[in-house]
């Protein structure tokens, strides 16, 4: 499964590791993914959503309706 989040977009990053000797390797800078389930009441029906940390507190901020109509404006299905 890819790791990006479905509200914000996030997606890995990529940069090198440096070794002590100062040797550079690639390495990826994943975010920090989390399965989530939410009621949505307006469909009558739980969500499970992959979302970042940062994401899971703008759900709480926004509220879970506005998050999904977020993730649906990007084309993302819920």
């Amino acid at each position: 499964m890819s790791a990006h989040c479905q509200l914000t977009g996030a997606r890995p990053g990529f940069g090198k590791k440096i070794s002590h000797s100062h040797r550079r390797t690639s390495r990826r800078f994943d975010p920090n993914i989390q399965h989530k389930r939410y009621w949505l009441p307006s469909e009558g029906r739980h969500v499970r959503l992959r979302l970042s940390a940062r994401a899971i507190k703008a759900v709480d901020a926004i509220g879970i309706e506005a998050a999904v109509a977020r993730i649906r404006a990007r084309g993302e299905c819920v």
